[in-house]
């Protein structure tokens, strides 16, 4: 018989994925140390990122969604 896969929690708080299966994850640095990040760069981090490639995959397994 074939044993489920575990949600990996740390991965589970960290990035989420859409109905269409793209991973979704926040950017680091966001809120901690901020006056001397330009306001472009503050206005980019609080947009979610998208993965893509080898490391979506591995994101996707950790998830228990593939």
């Amino acid at each position: 018989m074939k044993k489920k896969l575990k949600t990996k929690k740390a991965v589970a708080k960290r990035f989420r994925i859409t109905k269409t299966g793209k991973v979704m994850f926040g950017h680091q640095y966001g809120s901690h140390l901020k006056l001397h990040k330009s306001k472009r760069r503050l206005r980019r981090q609080k947009e979610p990122g998208v993965l893509t490639g080898v490391f979506a995959k591995k994101i996707k397994k950790m998830m228990a969604k593939a």
